[in-house]
């Protein structure tokens, strides 16, 4: 089952604004909401940021129960920080090891939108602005340690006749391998697959399309009960079919790419992430539960190449026969999450897993078609007035995540506006001489404070 991890609000840089306390919110069992006393020791314990690029130092870590405690490095423990183990014991407090994870893989999906050509009067609109070998140094990441194999396309099976782009496959992501000397430093060869969110009017379209279908991706064994959103799963398996010589479906582009990865890597500790933002997200869980129906990652008995996702700001994709299908095929899905991002809430904004039983006994005859949300959940929470948009906005996501220091200041500084706010009230309260009155203006701060 699912279970919920919810974070203390730490703040973004610049543009983001953070309230002053965690409100726990109801979403499902098996929810766990940090206390507030945890925050000035989570933010202790993460003060030290890793890069991916120099994993050196080592630390105390008390994943083994049963031994004592042990010092490692993420080559020592990567299995963990993939989700072997659900992430237990890496998200209350957030293990460095994990945080740093989850910014260079939501840093991966970053390059996908700095490199997507939106320029209609570009040679290469609606491709990727930067051929393979120069990805990674002209969006400014340098050298992360992969190499770019593939670019990904998609193509949406939607027409708008009022539209003026192409009706063609528009590049989506790109699948890249850890290089030798990652290998040492991540102590597996690591293959990622990476996925951009929406941009394009027909990828907007198809996000909407929030009917349930069989995903039938397996033909030996189609199970029916097993459905998916039928927008996500057209843009995963359509191609451009109105051209013999035109792309293949992104599911093929994709299946073909990493078994040939996996082929050419055979006998090597491997691992398959996949990362996405928004519409992204979806499409990386999709591929991820393909991989899996179809035994790809399997090696024999009870030996499978851990199959990964990091999800930033992702919808639902499926419903509950998938999201139990995907817990026993071993997909491990981590779902960072913004609590104001209305994505996140999407689709099956009634019917999903908080309504498909009364009482918590009694299941409705509708469960089968409630949409569920798949994998363990860290909840963020920010939000701008001044824009709005940022809920969703994948730079607030990975900002937050690297700055959890701040949180400390932004809760300090929105004491001392209450407090001056408070004396303010106070002092002119007191020169009326009324206790009514001023215990009126004490209460109404301290509630205000407290909200």
């Amino acid at each position: 089952m699912a279970s919920k991890i919810l974070m203390p609000n730490y703040p973004s840089v610049n543009h983001v604004a953070y309230s002053a306390s965690m409100v726990p919110r109801s979403h499902s069992i098996g929810q766990v909401c940090l206390p507030n006393k945890s925050t000035a020791e989570t933010t202790a314990s993460i003060s030290q940021s890793l890069v991916a690029s120099s994993i050196t130092p080592t630390m105390s870590t008390k994943l083994d129960k049963t031994s004592s405690t042990r010092t490692s490095t993420l080559a020592h423990m990567w299995r963990e920080v993939q989700g072997c183990n659900n992430w237990e014991g890496l998200v209350e407090p957030l293990h460095p090891f994990l945080r740093q994870e989850i910014i260079r893989y939501g840093e991966f999906v970053t390059a996908c939108y700095q490199a997507f050509d939106l320029d209609p009067n570009s040679k290469r609109y609606l491709t990727c602005k930067y051929g393979k070998k120069n990805l990674f140094r002209e969006v400014g990441m340098g050298n992360p340690g992969y190499e770019v194999t593939k670019y990904i396309y998609a193509t949406p099976d939607v027409n708008i006749p009022i539209q003026n782009e192409p009706s063609c496959g528009r590049w989506v992501g790109y699948v890249a391998v850890s290089s030798d000397d990652a290998v040492t430093r991540l102590g597996r060869r690591d293959i990622v697959i990476t996925f951009r969110g929406t941009v394009t009017n027909p990828e907007w379209i198809a996000n909407f399309m929030s009917s349930l279908t069989p995903a039938k991706l397996d033909h030996n064994n189609t199970r029916p009960d097993v459905k998916v959103e039928s927008g996500f799963l057209s843009l995963y398996t359509s191609n451009e079919s109105d051209d013999k010589f035109g792309l293949k479906s992104c599911r093929e582009q994709l299946l073909s790419e990493v078994s040939r990865l996996l082929n050419r890597y055979k006998g090597e500790e491997l691992s398959i992430s996949l990362s996405g933002h928004s519409m992204g997200s979806s499409l990386a869980l999709l591929l991820a539960y393909d991989i899996a129906e179809l035994g790809l990652n399997r090696l024999g008995p009870n030996l499978d190449i851990p199959v990964t996702v990091f999800s930033f700001g992702g919808p639902r994709v499926g419903n509950l026969g998938f999201k139990e299908r995907c817990e026993e095929l071993g997909v491990r899905v981590l779902r960072i999450v913004n609590v104001n991002d209305p994505i996140t809430k999407l689709p099956g904004v009634f019917l999903n897993e908080n309504f498909r039983v009364l009482g918590g006994r009694y299941e409705f005859p509708w469960s089968c078609s409630c949409y569920a949300h798949v994998g363990v959940e860290i909840v963020l929470d920010f939000f701008n007035m001044q824009n709005p948009s940022c809920v969703h906005d994948l730079g607030s996501y990975i900002s937050l995540l690297k700055c959890p220091k701040k949180g400390d200041q932004v809760r300090k500084d929105e004491e001392n506006i209450f407090i001056r706010a408070r004396e303010s009230i106070l002092s002119r309260a007191q020169n009326t001489n009324m206790e009514p009155l001023r215990n009126a203006a004490s209460n109404l701060v301290s509630l205000f404070q407290n909200v």
